[in-house]
């Protein structure tokens, strides 16, 4: 494709990324389903991240290879939460494994917390209209539920605090010292740090783990996924004074919003409409 580009060392719903030839950077390569705006877009909230101060990878340049949008970023060395924890649920002892999960996820809420107490030194997109947009192009809501959703967003305080977008564990980065770097700013915006919070417990809650792993780990991550939640929250709620109803209205409004992902299975989204219509259908009855 290009001779700069030396090996693969990830994928993601919207991208490829490659070592650089010679490995002081990385190249994240678009896919078919993300345009130059996109990717220019995550270079310049990835550049204000970087600005601010945060734990992250130094934007290098815009390229474009191939005829597709790409961007140049400083190479951190080290491993990403979510490869840490496909190791954990590979590893039968349940005890010092789930030692390791509840620090790694301890260690995500501390990240977490330390991008909403940034203030942005650079201009974002607004999180509250972003997310309405994403919810009016859902097609697997009708456009009453949709509304209604909205109406809830609508209800709640407007902040104006830096928040990430999708905080999943391929995205924090730990190094060989312990410290983290934080990646993938496309969805970077300003708004209230409850729907990075409850973006991270939709994820636990609902992910569906690929078939490739052992049945004894898909059982396992069945019976830690509220522990995984609880954990995260009495570490999150520490670092920011935040409580657990502080988020719960967010749920359903990031529900709604994670409909519009393309890295996520049509099972999972199955879980989210029934629990999202089930939420909708209590609040007619009350």
């Amino acid at each position: 494709m290009d001779e700069r580009l030396g090996k693969k060392i990830g994928e993601g719903g919207c991208s490829e990324v490659f070592e650089w030839v010679d490995n002081s950077k990385i190249i994240k390569l678009g896919k078919l389903n993300t345009d130059y705006e996109g990717m220019q877009r995550e270079y310049q909230n990835n550049y204000v991240a970087w600005e601010s101060g945060l734990p992250v990878a130094k934007p290098v340049e815009l390229l474009n290879i191939a005829g597709r949008p790409a961007i140049a970023f400083e190479r951190i060395f080290g491993e990403t939460i979510k490869e840490r924890f496909f190791k954990q649920l590979l590893n039968q002892a349940a005890i010092p494994v789930m030692k390791s999960i509840e620090n790694d996820v301890r260690l995500t809420a501390r990240a977490l917390s330390e991008i909403h107490k940034k203030t942005p030194l650079g201009s974002l997109s607004s999180q509250r209209e972003n997310i309405k947009s994403f919810i009016q192009s859902v097609e697997y809501l009708t456009q009453e539920e949709k509304l209604k959703i909205i109406t809830m967003l609508d209800a709640q305080p407007l902040k104006q605090l830096f928040c990430h977008g999708d905080p999943n564990p391929g995205n924090i980065i730990v190094r060989v010292d312990g410290s983290f770097a934080v990646i993938d700013w496309m969805n970077a915006s300003i708004g209230n740090p409850e729907a990075d919070i409850a973006e991270y417990i939709i994820m636990v809650r609902y992910a569906i783990l690929p078939d490739s792993l052992p049945s004894a780990a898909l059982e396992f991550f069945d019976t830690i996924r509220e522990t995984m939640i609880s954990i995260f929250m009495d570490e999150y709620c520490k670092e920011t004074g935040f409580s657990s109803k502080d988020i719960e209205p967010w749920i359903v409004p990031i529900a709604a919003r994670k409909l519009s992902a393309d890295g996520i299975s049509e099972d999972e989204k199955c879980l989210l409409i029934k629990d999202i219509r089930g939420y909708l259908s209590q609040l007619a009855e009350a």
